[in-house]
């Protein structure tokens, strides 16, 4: 589904990623773990298109979309939740869901169901303004909004941040179900047990470029991650 082959990317002067290479398969979950630094985030930008990519290629669904808009993405199905959930505090829960919908018009009961069903704590603060909510609450509305725009890839930089352990277990439940909604996955996450708990393929990123790749568990679990890169 996703085919990234030597991207490069950065920020005016300063080359952040060089020559990275990933895959996510359809309905797959796919990890991205390394230190602060590593080029995580740079990644999620550059695949939403919020910064240019300066060499190499990112092919969604067969199609070329390295240059595309983040608009022209977001209508192909590539979604970002973003780090620090960015909710509107001021707006209730409807309206927040009511912007994630905005691609494919005002959401209508049949587009709000499913989405309730998956995230039935929203259902019951669907009138209260979003800022009263919890941080976990926050988060599964970030990753409720993200639904409502019907996505192929969800990508999700650092979804446990800030988190209560209690709300990471109700974020890595949400994140399961909605694979299993056929949606794929491309998860850029420190904590390694949420990563493990839904990701089938981990990358281990150093400087800007993939140092390792293989199946979660085992890439997770090594001393690779622990020892070098996460400070465990």
């Amino acid at each position: 589904m996703l085919s990234i082959e030597g991207l490069v990317a950065g920020y005016d002067r300063l080359e952040v990623l060089h020559g990275l290479d990933l895959a996510v398969a359809a309905q797959q979950a796919v990890t991205v773990v390394g230190a602060n630094g590593a080029g995580k985030s740079t990644l999620c930008r550059a695949l939403s298109g919020l910064i240019k990519v300066r060499a190499g290629s990112i092919r969604f669904d067969g199609q070329d979309i390295t240059h595309a808009s983040t608009s022209a993405r977001v209508r192909a199905g590539v979604i970002q939740v973003p780090e620090g959930r960015q909710v509107f505090p001021q707006m209730t829960v409807l309206e927040n869901l009511a912007l994630g919908a905005f691609v494919h018009g005002a959401p209508r009961d049949a587009d709000l169901d499913p989405i309730f069903a998956l995230f039935p704590i929203l259902r019951e603060r669907r009138d209260k303004h979003a800022g009263m909510l919890s941080g976990g609450e926050q988060q599964l509305l970030a990753l409720a909004r993200a639904m409502m725009s019907r996505p192929r890839l969800l990508i999700l930089d650092e979804p446990s941040q800030g988190l209560s352990p209690k709300a990471v277990a109700l974020v890595a439940d949400a994140i399961a179900e909605i694979r299993r909604r056929g949606v794929a996955v491309l998860l850029v996450e420190q904590n390694l047990a949420l990563a493990t708990a839904v990701a089938q393929v981990a990358y281990v990123l150093e400087n800007g470029q993939s140092l390792t790749h293989g199946p979660a568990e085992d890439i997770l679990s090594g001393s690779l991650v622990a020892d070098s890169y996460l400070g465990h």
